[in-house]
């Protein structure tokens, strides 16, 4: 067996890897090409090499149980695996993965050996897809064992020293016998595998064995280089057999999905990543002499991209000084290192900073891969990518602005999918100034696109086989699950929103229901913002919203009468709580534009609170302010409210909560309207001064929207200074007279110069 039997230890998306491996291919010519990956799987490995597949992809499977239960095996354009089965596919020759089965990996039960988390991470939660790396431990030769020699070498970049040491080597052919000594050497200084990693390599020699039992030709085993002594190790197979007797299985399905560049990386949490996917496809796609001078030209791009210059001599320089760096380290041409330390002397004036804001780009890329039609794929996968090459929405890596215009076709589509993928937790885009945009008809998105999301729509697959039916499934049964007013209105206006008529109708047959059985004045008044977002906004996507307004409408009448009762004998927190339904809620009857017998109810509530006695003093004050903004309450009627709220016989805290109601937020009132800062002008110097310094918070937060200029208008009509817009004029003969400690003490507040004794 040994004479047609070669195995070739290769480094993970490795392009120094791939392109050796090719070479070695090549020159034994093998009848069959064995792949580390998971052996139910090979069945789908000739599709990978399907010239239609563009990389960087990644192999699936999940339990079809339990969809959540999922693994990932990724593949770029430059992983030996995947250049393997290419090879194979051109010249005919029989392909198959050797490793443990995903559906022992995917089993239910977490068993040592052959289920649970994903070798080189830590273990997975139940419902957390995996991705598979190498290799199988967190010890660090075991991780990386070609990074651990690279470092021993000198390199920051295994990759670098493969190239150097590997393939530019000039007797290639003991290259791989030497990896399989180096790894050999390695192992020993490393714990012996257990459990799980060691299932896995019991079953690649198991099948190893297999094969070389059914084929007469040469046998090529591409594995990763830790793996190598092992499988060519003498085990015997009842051994072998012993660690995989009792492995639990799960039904799986196996498919392709895109991947992207950036999830290749090391630092994305992949165990089998690497540190730059972009320096390693700049590797593979660039001949041998050019790497130096390509790779400093993209740097040179993309710094004119972000407005800084460079010119020709300086690029001259910087590959010069990369040479000369690689000359004096004995290397025989410059590497990773080199090229970065030469583009930030030369090109970046030695500012590491500048490097840091366009290596991102560089070093992770944005590619996001796809797959051919003839691939099967979850249903959801399916209709997302019809869906995306009907719209022409590309998914990407990297963040991406989409401006959308609600008004024409295509833009309500796009936003209609979007919307719906929310729905199914797909966040593939992130709505910007949601509340804004929607009220000019425009949308604008964020898009960025994440491989898990595969998997997401793989778990939405209960409620459905296309998009739209799965969002509305979801909405079933999150509609089944809420339990307040508001909560069922936020799902109606997801549902308007996401375009799904049934779901639209169920909603509100909920929120009808629920409105009959509550009494609840918070959850009353709390569902009226998303149901006046719902009947204002629905205008941009043709919603017929005249039910929903006739609930709103009975929904308000209900609140209005029984707001009185819940805002009496209130605690502060109820009291805060309370008051920011409120206002929210007046906000959101403003925006509806509501009749005249819906305003009438609502300012007749109002008007109660300010009437009873036994309200909450915020509460209350909060109400005056609602009625003399809406022009229901005179000045002079509110001044003589605030002036009660206020006066001496009343209690300081009651008069604090009052203040609070009035005026938090809307301070600016006082600059304009003298009857009401009279009034508070008379209760400011009715405090003594450590009542005053007590409630320098309240009269802060009152203050706190007005800016530099506001304050010094308010200060000039406080003081009586001639000429309002002018400050620094010298105060009038009659007003130094009637200048108080506590008025000072307020303008000293207003300009910013006050200060607390813990402050001083």
């Amino acid at each position: 067996m040994a004479a047609k039997l070669r195995v070739f230890g290769i480094r993970h998306h490795g392009p120094g890897s791939a392109r050796r491996l090719v070479e070695a291919l090549d020159e034994l010519s093998p009848a069959l090409v064995l792949i580390e990956g998971p052996a139910d799987a090979s069945e789908l490995l000739p599709l990978l090499a399907d010239p239609a597949m563009v990389p960087p992809v990644a192999l699936l499977t999940y339990a079809t149980d339990n969809p959540a239960r999922a693994s990932f095996w990724p593949f770029a354009t430059y992983s030996p695996e995947y250049q393997a089965a290419c090879w194979a596919k051109r010249r005919g020759a029989v392909m198959r993965f050797i490793d443990i089965p995903a559906s022992s990996r995917l089993a239910p039960a977490k068993r040592e050996g052959v289920s649970g988390g994903t070798p080189g991470e830590p273990s997975a939660e139940e419902n957390a897809p995996t991705v598979e790396s190498e290799p199988g431990s967190a010890h660090p030769i075991e991780r990386d064992p070609i990074g651990a020699l690279a470092a021993a070498g000198g390199y920051e970049d295994g990759e670098s020293w493969w190239r150097d040491v590997i393939e530019e080597n000039p007797e290639p052919s003991p290259v791989f016998g030497a990896i399989a000594e180096a790894m050999t050497a390695l192992r020993e200084a490393a714990p012996v595998p257990q459990g799980h990693e060691a299932a896995r390599e019991a079953h690649m020699r198991l099948a190893i064995a297999k094969a070389a039992k059914e084929s007469d030709g040469p046998i090529a085993v591409v594995c990763g280089a830790w793996h190598v002594p092992a499988l060519e190790a003498k085990v015997p197979a009842g051994a072998d057999r012993a660690l995989l007797k009792n492995a639990t299985k799960a039904k799986i399905v196996a498919t392709f999905a895109p991947w992207t560049s950036p999830r290749l990386a090391l630092a994305s949490g992949y165990g089998a990543g690497v540190p730059r996917p972009g320096w390693c496809a700049h590797l593979w796609e660039t001949p041998a002499g050019e790497i130096a001078t390509r790779w400093l030209a993209r740097i040179a791009a993309a710094l004119r991209e972000n407005g800084h210059l460079v010119s020709t001599a300086s690029l001259i320089e910087a590959e010069r000084l990369a040479v000369a760096l690689a000359s004096l380290r004995g290397r025989p041409a410059p590497g990773f290192e080199e090229l970065r330390e030469a583009a930030i002397s030369c090109l970046c004036f030695g500012e590491t900073l500048l490097w840091r804001t366009i290596s991102p780009g560089l070093l992770l890329g944005s590619e996001v891969g796809s797959i051919p039609a003839n691939v099967p794929l979850a249903p959801l996968l399916e209709d997302l990518a019809r869906e995306q090459k009907r719209l022409r929405l590309k998914p990407e890596a990297l963040d991406r602005e989409l401006a959308l215009d609600l008004r024409s076709e295509s833009g309500a589509e796009r936003s209609t999918l979007l919307h719906r993928l929310l729905l199914l937790g797909v966040n593939w885009g992130r709505l910007a100034d949601a509340g804004r945009s929607r009220g000019t008809f425009r949308e604008r998105w964020v898009l960025r696109w994440e491989p898990e999301f595969a998997v997401k729509l793989v778990e939405n697959l209960v409620h459905g086989t296309t998009i739209a039916k799965a969002a509305s499934g979801c909405l079933h049964a999150r509609f089944s699950e809420a339990r307040e007013l508001k909560a069922l209105a936020d799902l109606v206006f997801a549902a308007l929103t996401a375009r799904l008529p049934d779901a639209v109708e169920l909603g509100i047959a909920m929120l009808e229901k629920r409105a009959a059985q509550t009494s609840d004045c918070v959850e009353l008044l709390a569902a009226l913002p998303p149901l006046a977002d719902t009947l204002r906004y629905g205008e941009a996507r043709a919603a017929d919203a005249a039910q929903l307004a006739a609930l709103q409408t009975r929904i308000l009448v209900q609140g209005a009468l029984v707001l009185p009762y819940a805002a009496r004998g209130l605690d502060a927190s109820a009291a805060a709580s309370l008051r920011a339904i409120i206002m929210n809620a007046d906000a959101a009857l403003r925006l509806a534009e509501l009749g005249d017998d819906e305003h009438s109810a609502w300012r007749g509530a109002l008007a109660a609170l300010l009437k009873d006695t036994q309200a909450t003093a915020l509460i209350a004050g909060t109400a005056a302010r609602l009625l003399y903004q809406a022009g229901e309450l005179a000045p002079e009627e509110a001044a003589l409210h605030l002036g009660r709220a206020l006066s001496p016989g009343r209690a300081v805290a009651e008069a604090a909560g009052f203040f609070e109601g009035f005026f938090e937020g809307a301070g600016e009132r006082l600059i304009h309207d003298k009857a009401l800062r009279d009034a508070v002008d008379a209760w400011i110097q009715s405090l003594d001064g450590e009542l005053f310094i007590e409630h320098l918070p309240l009269f802060r937060r009152a203050f706190a929207n007005l800016d530099r200029m506001q304050r010094r208008r308010l200060l000039d009509a406080l003081i009586g200074r001639a000429t309002a817009s002018l400050p620094g004029r010298e105060l009038r003969p009659e007003a130094e007279a009637i200048w108080p400690r506590h008025l000072q003490r307020l303008g000293a507040l207003l300009t910013g110069t006050l200060k607390t004794e813990k402050e001083r």
